[in-house]
């Protein structure tokens, strides 16, 4: 019988890539953007189905996640939707930092809360949330988004045990950056009083920008291999830069990897 995948912010990059993957195996993807009726490449392929949610609307989330088991009885919830925002946090409205922490993180575990009932009542079902290896290294200057997604792995732990009576399981993935928009999607804020930092910071991100990143198709490999091994594995590293990241955390701790970053970003020579 084949399987049913439900996904976030499928409009580009890694959900769109995790989409088109699995209905390359013959499931059944529901997919979910804010602006559907923009799509056009998920559109031409038959087992694919857009609805339309912005995971910072509460009541939108329930009427979409009953909209979707309607379509067919989900098996894997993979919540992918996100954004960047960046910048100096003093210069961050707080408008901007309740829209990240209502979209990054609570929207994410509200749409996980609207199917919990029905994995409950068939004891079975998946979660699998992307987070960042920015939840394990800290970069500067998004120190809010970092925090959502670090927030969300310890959550995931902590439903891992709730969950087991269930049989649901809940994993994360967390890919490093990605050769997709994401960096260009982002929210960049500023304040004239770390403006030279700033601009020092992101000089030398481009330079280092020259590093091989990974794809949001390599990525999605990760995602297929999480939602399918039946694994009790909770944290999956994907990519090769956060792999080599987290090994670096590992095996020198928090304090010499942040004194690294220092000085990899603020006191190069001139």
């Amino acid at each position: 019988m084949n399987k049913t995948i439900f996904i976030t912010g499928a409009s580009s990059g890694l959900g769109k890539a995790t989409a088109k993957l699995f209905a390359s195996k013959g499931w059944t993807v529901i997919t979910t953007m804010r602006k559907p009726e923009k799509e056009t490449e998920l559109t031409q392929l038959p087992n694919i189905h857009l609805l339309k949610l912005d995971i910072s609307n509460k009541k939108q989330i329930a009427e979409v996640a009953e909209k979707a088991e309607n379509i067919s009885p989900i098996d894997v919830l993979i919540n992918n939707a996100a954004y960047g925002l960046m910048g100096a946090f003093e210069g961050t409205a707080d408008e901007q930092l309740e829209q990240q922490i209502n979209t990054n993180f609570l929207g994410t575990i509200l749409v996980t809360k609207a199917f919990l009932p029905y994995f409950r009542k068939r004891k079975s079902g998946a979660i699998v949330t992307v987070t960042s290896s920015t939840a394990n290294i800290p970069y500067p200057f998004v120190a809010v988004y970092a925090a959502t997604k670090s927030a969300l792995e310890t959550w995931t732990e902590g439903m891992s045990y709730e969950l087991n009576d269930f049989s649901t399981s809940i994993k994360t993935i967390v890919p490093a950056f990605m050769q997709t928009n994401f960096g260009n999607n982002a929210q960049i804020v500023s304040h004239q009083d770390y403006q030279e930092v700033f601009s020092h910071y992101i000089t030398a991100m481009r330079a280092d920008s020259s590093t091989k990143r990974d794809t949001p198709e390599s990525i999605a490999s990760v995602v297929y291999e999480a939602a399918t091994d039946n694994k009790k594995q909770l944290h999956y590293t994907a990519g090769n830069l956060a792999t080599t990241e987290y090994e670096w955390l590992k095996k020198d701790g928090i304090e010499t990897v942040i004194t690294t970053m220092n000085k990899r970003f603020f006191e190069q020579e001139n």
